[in-house]
């Protein structure tokens, strides 16, 4: 089963201008994580808006039948990066989807935003 993790390419922090950035943060943040993901267990892909604009740079967890986790109030940088691939390996690895506290990636904790259940079998109710 494949872990994604879903990138919003149109975030933008708050210090962000034209006049000093030459692209959004979103996109700075995607081209670090698809670096970071390369060659690891985990694919990426890029959206237009998670909808999460206060907590920009924002990116979803997620994979068929596990929980969906969304994680913002990032820099745009490599250690956050690295740590977001980080987790979404450990979540591919864990059945639910739900990864034990204590081996988070020093990276991620304190940038969890939601948690959604997953999708239930469309065969159900």
């Amino acid at each position: 089963m494949t872990t994604w993790i879903t990138v919003c390419d149109t975030c933008k922090r708050e210090d962000w201008t034209t006049e000093t950035h030459s692209q959004t943060d979103g996109e700075v943040m995607a081209e670090l994580v698809e670096k970071h993901a390369n060659g690891r267990d985990v694919k990426t892909r890029r959206v237009s808006c998670l909808m999460g604009c206060s907590h920009g740079c924002n990116v979803a967890i997620q994979a068929e039948g596990k929980l969906v986790y969304t994680l913002g109030r990032f820099e745009p940088d490599e250690v956050s990066a690295a740590a977001i691939v980080d987790y979404a390996e450990l979540h591919k690895q864990s059945e639910t989807g739900q990864v034990p506290f204590k081996q988070w990636p020093q990276g991620v904790k304190g940038h969890f935003v939601t948690r959604h259940p997953p999708l239930p079998d469309s065969n159900e109710g």
